[in-house]
């Protein structure tokens, strides 16, 4: 537990630390103040938002080990079929990619530009003059954290790292052997269909790309971690071709769902207006 807590804390502080340097670069004066304006209003707001998604990680937390016998005993084994259609491709990604800078850069990546990744945009989108588009950010969340635990509970699957250990490597763990304590709090080895490193990381990409008319260098910076994260996955061993695919199939159909789910602004379905006259989601 002390490795645990010591690895969080770290997380926190690196996490913290880039929010901090890419808010003062991507963020004016002005929006930075309408932020911290808006923190003591949009907390109330989308409270039914926040409540939602709170709700639905407590359910994951607490229901994930039950749920993972019932998928055990009931759910479709599909490790072999995964298997039978992308064969060794993890083997030749991490082969082929493989080096100690690789690893490193691809396990930064996957622990902490993730985790920037989805806490960034509260920031980004809080500074808007309407929530609109950080209630859809939440609602999104939240659908992509509950249908994936239906979707692990109907789906048992073992990741390549645990199928073919003599072909692909737990290089994440080589790298930091502390992060498998903290993969062993939040992650079962048979819960890999579909990958939600890839899903919510293609959402805020999604969600990037349509504020790309106000937030452009936000929009870059988020295409490039999201493709990092998918790669990462397979580098680094944890997850298939496939799961990577389901990922990105489930974040746009949860931005498409959150999107009809939240009512458009009155103002207009791009929501706000930032400061430099343009619109903005």
């Amino acid at each position: 537990m002390i490795v645990v807590i010591s690895v969080v804390a770290w997380l926190f502080i690196v996490v913290a630390s880039l929010c901090l340097v890419v808010g003062m670069a991507l963020l004016d004066r002005g929006r930075i103040a309408r932020l911290q304006t808006n923190l003591r209003r949009y907390p109330w707001e989308l409270r039914r938002e926040i409540l939602g998604l709170l709700a639905v990680l407590a359910a994951s937390a607490v229901g994930r080990g039950a749920l993972q016998s019932v998928s055990e005993v009931y759910g479709w084994r599909a490790t072999g079929t995964i298997v039978a259609i992308e064969g060794q491709f993890v083997a030749w990604v991490q082969a082929s990619l493989f080096s100690p800078i690789a690893t490193r850069y691809f396990s930064w990546i996957y622990i902490y530009a993730y985790v920037f990744l989805l806490v960034f945009p509260v920031i980004v989108y809080g500074s808007r003059r309407t929530p609109t588009t950080l209630r859809r950010l939440l609602v999104a969340y939240a659908l992509n954290y509950g249908i994936g635990l239906i979707v692990y509970t109907i789906v048992f699957a073992h990741g390549p790292r645990n199928v073919m250990p003599d072909l692909v490597t737990s290089l994440l763990f080589t790298y930091n052997p502390d992060f498998q304590e903290l993969a062993a709090q939040v992650n079962e080895n048979a819960n890999v269909f579909p990958s939600l490193h890839t899903s919510l990381s293609m959402t805020v990409a999604t969600f990037a790309y349509r504020t790309r008319g106000s937030d452009p260098a936000w929009a870059v910076l988020t295409a490039w971690i999201a493709v990092s994260v998918w790669i990462a996955t397979m580098y680094l061993g944890i997850h298939w071709l496939i799961d990577v695919l389901g990922g990105i199939v489930l974040a746009l159909g949860c931005v498409a769902a959150a999107v009809r789910i939240v009512d458009p602004d009155p103002r207009g379905e791009d929501g706000s207006v930032d400061d430099a006259g343009t619109n903005a989601e």
